[in-house]
């Protein structure tokens, strides 16, 4: 009978940190996978929003996914997207409640849009390319890190929308109020959803352009 004993693989190993890496940059949900797109043009106005909506894709993305994780050997085939809908929607409504319970104020801006986490194709397409063939910790890791990717997104989309069309940032005011009187104007257009989406494309664009190269290797 052989006494070897398999090594385990580190919790941080190098496959297992580049789960956190790349959804930051080589294969990020917006600007490479270009997932999640209309909460990116919704809640982006301003950056209080913006930041709260993160963490709650942050959070669904990684718990949806250890939870499918644990229980894939055991979903008949048929009715696995069913399942993973039934597991985002509990995680969803866990959230919402939360947000009602806490931060009621950005509840009322978030509106439908939490609700519509249930439909983000980010989460279904991790649940169903990733947590459905792996392990719950990597599948934890690959739920953290296209979670971090897509609130990267939103954050940098935020920022500039909120400064530029409104003069500030997470509602502290920014520009003085010695520009505004030497005929400074807020760009209203920044703050329209319209604009949101040339935003997403610039950001798309310049990431692209910078990392073209080491996306087609990843």
């Amino acid at each position: 009978m052989s006494t070897e004993i398999k090594e385990r693989e580190p919790l941080f190993s190098a496959k297992n940190v580049k789960l956190l890496k790349n959804p930051l940059n080589l294969s990020n949900p917006i600007t490479v996978q270009v997932l999640g797109i209309c909460s990116a043009l919704a809640v982006t106005a301003k950056l209080e929003p913006a930041i709260v909506m993160s963490i709650s894709v942050i959070f669904v993305t990684a718990i949806s996914n250890v939870v499918i994780s644990v229980l894939r050997n055991g979903i008949p085939p048929r009715i696995r997207i069913i399942v993973q809908l039934v597991v985002i929607a509990t995680m969803v409504i866990l959230v919402d409640q939360v947000l009602k319970a806490f931060v009621y104020d950005v509840s009322k801006q978030l509106s439908v849009f939490v609700g519509l986490i249930i439909t983000n194709c980010i989460i279904m397409g991790r649940l169903e390319a990733f947590a459905m063939a792996n392990k719950p910790w990597p599948s934890f890791l690959d739920g953290i890190g296209n979670g971090l990717g897509y609130g990267l997104i939103l954050v940098v989309i935020a920022f500039l929308r909120e400064l530029l069309g409104s003069g500030s940032i997470y509602g502290l005011q920014i520009i003085p109020h010695q520009f505004y009187e030497m005929g400074y104007k807020n760009n209203g257009l920044m703050i329209l959803p319209p604009m949101a989406l040339i935003v997403v494309g610039v950001i798309i664009w310049v990431q692209r352009h910078y990392t073209r190269d080491l996306i087609e290797k990843n």
